[in-house]
């Protein structure tokens, strides 16, 4: 049993969500752990690419495979260029964002 919707906009919301929780991740740790001199950090930070590398991979893809190996090819590509339109449209939002409050503060 998946978790996973063929709702393009709850897959790209989960996506950024996952990308929110891991930059904040990557903001705080840092100033919670203090200066920290170790190999523990780049072992760290490659198994954190891989992890979020395979997340995403679950999260864009996992139903468009089901999809598509059910026969149901049209719908496959069609639920992925979907997901990839609508978290490219929330990206550009984000970027948006960051432009502006750089620009007007």
């Amino acid at each position: 049993m998946s978790i996973m919707t063929k709702n393009p906009l709850v897959n790209a919301c989960a996506a950024s969500l996952y990308i929110v929780m891991v930059a904040s991740l990557m903001y705080y740790g840092p100033k919670l752990a203090g200066h920290v001199e170790t190999v523990v950090v780049p072992i760290a930070m490659i198994s954190l690419f891989t992890l979020s590398a395979t997340v995403m991979g679950y999260l864009f893809l996992y139903q468009p495979i089901q999809l598509y190996f059910e026969g149901e090819k049209k719908a496959a590509v069609n639920l992925f260029l979907k997901t990839v339109v609508i978290f490219g449209g929330i990206t550009a939002v984000i970027l948006l964002a960051l432009f502006l409050s750089a620009f007007f503060f």
